[in-house]
């Protein structure tokens, strides 16, 4: 046992290394630093029309700095926008391609998670992303089948194809490792790639995937939307009500594991009853639930069914991911918006059905049966990254590293664990563990943030395993940063945020603070007047004359309460972090490896292949 807790505790002390900016992580291959062998200027005439099977128009500029680049912008016909990254000096022969979050439209290159991750934190690495294919907040790219298809997969594909050209010809030779990063719609694109064009990546990173798009933008958001809207129109759970709800499941629920914590190991141990909850005389927010809400908090804990009780998606939110909620289904105040329907509509009104729906859906009106669900099939295999048969990509000998948060309010991150396990039925198992990783966080939100440790060297794991074959069994993840009133950094969508030069995030927490002049509306929050709108946001029109500036009235968050610097260490499912009995609960090096019971295998529901 004493060399067991020797050994993870040099493990341990090996990861808190690759958060180091400097230190170039373990597995990290160093490769020759290779120059351009042309102009920056001259890239602009390339012609990739043959290569990408249409028309493209580039332009091409040298950005100084410290990360100086080349950055080819342009489109690809129809209408997709990409940006490249191509390093003036030092080029270390890898590129790095990063997802789009939402129903995307917008070009925007994310590099979260790369402590420890020198070729993106010394800018040496080739970066690129794409607006997949239709720009702001418009849905009538819906009506479009070809936008449809760009949005689905071909956008992601043909800017490897762009990226990997440029490199060709800027520095005579194309990359010698690629990689693609995401999360939310990031994390289904990072899967399409290695479903779909399984040779244009080596390595892949799949973060909170939204793998089974057609449920989670039509089912999942629309019963979150609907079982929290009362008859009259109003939610019937607020902000206000969520502190009683979150502190019942973790008085509840924290100590399963053994351990109070502030955090729920494995939520699916957690069986929580709200009727705990139920108030014994009159209703008071923040005190007690009524018979309503807590027949609402039942509803989401159960997830889309249908009337005779058939599961229409593969789980629902986890316990423990209360706090989370607010915001996305349940709103800041009585007269906001739920965030979850217009996910909802958009979706089912304008990309999912062919043609769309002459008269448009509502959260109330929309059916929850099998008869919707078989309707939405052509959807399905459109958008959806849920092909279990990875065998091109792992023939091609590409590494994919799942991950998760168990707190997401979002996406269940049992979509993810569902997809492993059949993978795991499809290929084999052992098959499956020589290419693919799973980590799950606990008490992680959507792609960051939360009140568990989330920011992790992803990045440099993913490149450690695919150079030197190093598979990674552990990752130490460490909470988020705390700025601005207690509120967590990084809850953008892909995970990150505008990076500084040692890869960590910089300005206010994305999808909590109230917009600024120049800067994104937090996620769930419609933009203000004049403001770029986030990704599959929608505009919210002028101020009226005479309103305050800032943020619309309840749709700002309380400020929350300051938590103390934690590390875990997070390990390849299905194990899990256990403390060793002694040491701060807040420090990674006093815990190891402990293999649960199994919990269940494949989930059973009207999906299920």
């Amino acid at each position: 046992m004493l060399l067991k807790r020797i050994w993870v505790a040099l493990c341990g002390l090996a990861v808190l290394w690759a958060f180091a900016p400097s230190a170039q992580a373990a597995g990290i291959a160093s490769l020759a630093p290779v120059a351009p062998v042309v102009s920056c200027a001259s890239l602009a005439s390339t012609d990739l029309s043959s290569a990408l099977g249409a028309k493209a128009e580039w332009h091409a500029s040298e950005v100084n700095g410290d990360k100086a680049y080349c950055q080819i912008t342009g489109t690809i016909a129809p209408s997709i926008k990409v940006e490249i990254r191509l390093p003036l000096k030092g080029w270390t022969q890898r590129y790095l391609q990063t997802g789009c979050g939402g129903l995307c439209g917008n070009l925007r290159i994310d590099t979260g998670k790369a402590e420890g991750c020198a070729p993106v934190t010394d800018g040496s690495i080739i970066l690129a992303s794409t607006d997949m294919g239709h720009q702001g907040n418009d849905m009538a790219w819906g009506d479009d089948q070809h936008k449809r298809e760009d949005f689905a997969y071909r956008s992601l594909h043909l800017t490897a194809v762009a990226a990997k050209s440029f490199a060709k010809a800027f520095y005579g030779q194309a990359p010698r490792y690629s990689y693609f990063a995401g999360c939310s719609d990031g994390g289904r694109e990072a899967l399409i790639m290695a479903q779909r064009y399984p040779l244009d990546f080596d390595g892949i990173t799949a973060g909170a995937p939204a793998l089974n798009f057609s449920v989670q933008n039509s089912f999942h958001h629309a019963w979150l939307a609907k079982v929290n809207t009362a008859p009259d129109g109003k939610p019937i759970l607020t902000a206000a009500d969520i502190p009683v709800l979150a502190k019942g499941v973790m008085d509840a629920c924290d100590k399963l594991d053994g351990l109070k914590d502030g955090q729920i190991t494995d939520p699916r141990a957690c069986h929580y009853n709200p009727a705990m909850l139920e108030c014994v005389g009159a209703y008071e927010a923040g005190k007690c639930l009524t018979a309503a809400q807590i027949a609402t908090v039942r509803a989401i804990y159960q997830g889309a069914r249908t009337a005779d009780g058939k599961a229409l998606e593969v789980g629902p939110l986890m316990p423990g991911s209360e706090k989370n909620w607010i915001g996305v289904f349940v709103p800041f105040a009585p007269d906001a918006p739920i965030f979850s329907g217009k996910i909802a509509l958009d979706a089912i009104n304008h990309v999912m059905f062919t043609p769309n729906p002459a008269k448009p859906y509502s959260v109330q009106d929309f059916p929850f049966t099998e008869a919707m669900f078989r309707q939405l099939e052509p959807a399905r295999a459109l958008y959806n990254a849920d092909n279990a048969d990875l065998s091109a990509f792992y023939a091609h000998g590409g590494r994919l590293i799942l991950w998760h948060g168990w707190a997401d309010p979002h996406i269940s991150p049992l979509n993810t664990i569902d997809y492993f396990e059949r993978v795991g039925a499809k290929m084999g198992k052992d098959k499956r563990d020589a290419f693919v990783r799973l980590f799950l966080m606990p008490g992680m939100g959507h792609c960051s943030g939360g009140d568990g440790p989330s920011d992790f060297p992803l990045l440099a794991n993913i490149m450690g395993w695919v150079e030197g074959g190093e598979a990674p069994s552990a990752m130490v993840a460490k909470r988020a940063t705390q700025t601005r009133e207690g509120l967590p950094m990084g809850m953008r969508p892909n995970g990150a945020g505008p990076n500084g030069p040692d890869g960590q995030r910089r300005g206010p927490p994305d999808g909590m603070m109230p917009p600024r002049d120049g800067m994104r509306p937090p996620e769930g929050m419609p933009p203000r007047d004049g403001m770029p709108p986030r990704d599959g946001q929608f505009a919210m029109g002028p101020r009226p004359e005479g309103a305050p500036a800032g943020p619309p009235a309840g749709m700002m968050p309380p400020p929350q309460p300051k938590l103390p610097p934690r590390s875990r260490p997070v390990y390849a499912y299905p194990q899990v972090a256990k403390y060793n009995g002694t040491g701060s609960l807040d420090q990674a090096e006093n815990f190891s490896a402990f293999t649960p019971e199994p919990v269940n295998g494949l989930a059973v529901w009207v999906g299920a292949k």
